[in-house]
């Protein structure tokens, strides 16, 4: 009966899915532009190398991505049974081993920013893959000090997962002469691949540990995809740099380096809050991990659940959110353009000349939809933050008979937020921290987020579930009205704010 229901659940969600995915196709092609001359994109102000760019750097990183997010999934539905049912520990060395990662991420991300701003963002994402393939190494052999490694190996890894590869489409992104807009679309795809690659892994991960009866074999699939990611990223990536600084050897940790850029975040509000943001929402997703099991089995009354349908289920909820950030980010900017631009341009076809032969509509243009492209993604993660936390209040209200099925959309819903929040805190990332300093301040943001759910893990958060969910709702409605009190009002009243504010101090 149970197992029913989340089938049917799955399927609804699949076809949802597959729908949206049909109709955002459908309504974008009548968008797309005509096929045009070199001569008049130049013209148009567009670059005529911007589409094979776009398709080039969109396969160069999606390839990867799938690759390397494949890897991670992989590990994650297998790590707690590993250590507790496969080699036996007892639950307080479990949960010191994930604090030990949490830990290990917290301290080495701001160190993994300024390595990888420094000596080369690709650079950075090979070493990622070679010490996340010594986690899963590690976690071949039931001893404790080495499995500690493994986790110290892995807090490193997922420093650089979550900062430098960002940082390194950002970049390659601006040295192609991509717009915002190109970079959205490369976002949003992108957290519909992690999604598909997800519950592909899911499947993959629990063949792999029927057919061989052990709960390493994911790890070892795991690290054969991330030597194979090592090779894809050597000979199709191009390197991308920060800045450099000639004396960084005789500073190997980058301590005034780390000085300046918690400098720039401290003396920038708008920097704080974004910081805030990802602090709130991800430290809540990183809770909700802990406890959507066991608030479903107190739900259903039942310790017997289909969990792989349910994961599933929560993936293709990501997914629906991609594809809803997609066509919202394609759309709304395009309609809103074409209105401005006929009205404001209503000679000359819309263009004047400036007596050089180039146009300053074109410009205007450029500039506007930049702005426009940055406020419409201040206002998404104010929204996403906001219906995220009402998804978190709908799971711990209802305490009714019906309370298992109000959870498990609720949580659902909670999903899809997250599959608009990568792309959306992405692009705002990439459009308000300047290229110098872009993955030393992306990781610096995550050492409170982990900092966060080490002390949240520490203080038991499986038995105070329903107090850890009501702070995380209240957090993510804090964070909601402060990006929409500092960020939304700044930009949108302000215009182009990465003109208005320093970039290198």
């Amino acid at each position: 009966m149970i197992t029913n229901f989340y089938e049917r659940q799955l399927v609804i969600l699949t076809a949802l899915c597959l729908l949206s995915l049909a109709l955002e196709r459908f309504i974008s092609k009548p968008r797309q532009l005509p096929k045009q001359s070199p001569e008049e994109r130049l013209e148009n102000g567009t670059d005529p190398r911007g589409v094979n760019s776009l398709a080039k750097l969109t396969q160069q990183y999606l390839v990867v991505y799938a690759l390397v997010m494949g890897a991670d999934w992989l590990q994650g539905p297998y790590v707690y049974s590993l250590y507790r049912e496969q080699y036996g520990f007892p639950e307080r060395y479990v949960a010191i081993l994930f604090v030990t990662g949490f830990l290990s991420a917290a301290v080495s991300g701001p160190l993994v920013g300024v390595w990888a701003d420094q000596h080369g963002r690709k650079r950075i994402c090979q070493a990622f893959c070679i010490t996340y393939a010594l986690t899963c190494a590690c976690l071949q052999f039931p001893s404790l000090p080495i499995l500690l490694l493994g986790r110290i190996l892995g807090g490193i890894s997922t420093s650089i997962l979550f900062s430098a590869f960002e940082s390194w489409l950002v970049s390659a992104s601006t040295n192609a002469g991509l717009s915002s807009s190109d970079l959205s679309l490369i976002f949003g795809r992108a957290t519909l691949v992690n999604g598909f690659v997800a519950a592909g892994a899911g499947i993959a991960s629990n063949k792999l540990v029927a057919s061989t009866g052990t709960f390493t074999s994911p790890f070892i699939a795991s690290g054969i995809l991330l030597v194979l990611s090592y090779f894809v990223i050597k000979n199709s990536w191009s390197e991308n740099f920060g800045t450099t600084d000639k004396n960084a050897s005789a500073d190997p940790f980058q301590t005034k380096r780390l000085k300046q850029a918690w400098r720039i975040v401290r003396q920038d509000p708008l920097l704080l809050v974004l910081g805030l943001t990802q602090t709130c929402f991800e430290g809540s997703m990183y809770l909700f991990v802990f406890l959507w099991v066991p608030f479903l089995q107190e739900a259903s009354g039942s310790s017997q659940l289909p969990l792989g349908y349910i994961f599933s289920s929560f993936m293709v909820s990501m997914m629906l959110g991609s594809v809803l950030y997609t066509f919202i980010t394609q759309t709304l900017p395009s309609v809103f353009s074409s209105s401005n631009s006929s009205k404001t341009h209503p000679s000359n076809n819309g263009q004047a000349s400036n007596g050089t032969g180039a146009t300053i509509s074109s410009l205007e243009t450029t500039d506007s939809a930049n702005t426009q492209s940055l406020t419409l993604h201040a206002k998404l993660s104010s929204c996403v933050c906001a219906l995220s936390a009402l998804s978190l209040a709908a799971s711990i209200s209802v305490r009714s008979a019906e309370s298992e099925q109000w959870r498990f959309w609720a949580f659902c819903g909670f999903e899809a937020c997250v599959g608009m929040y990568y792309p959306v805190q992405g692009m705002l990332r990439g459009s308000l921290i300047s290229n110098e300093h872009r993955a030393t301040l992306s990781a610096l943001f995550r050492v409170p987020l982990n900092i966060f759910v080490v002390v949240s893990l520490l203080t038991g958060v499986s038995s105070a579930r329903y107090a850890v969910l009501t702070a995380s709702t209240i957090m993510l409605s804090f964070s909601a009205v402060m990006t929409g009190l500092v960020i939304v009002d700044r930009v949108d009243g302000k215009g182009d704010v990465r003109r208005k504010r320093p970039l290198t101090h």
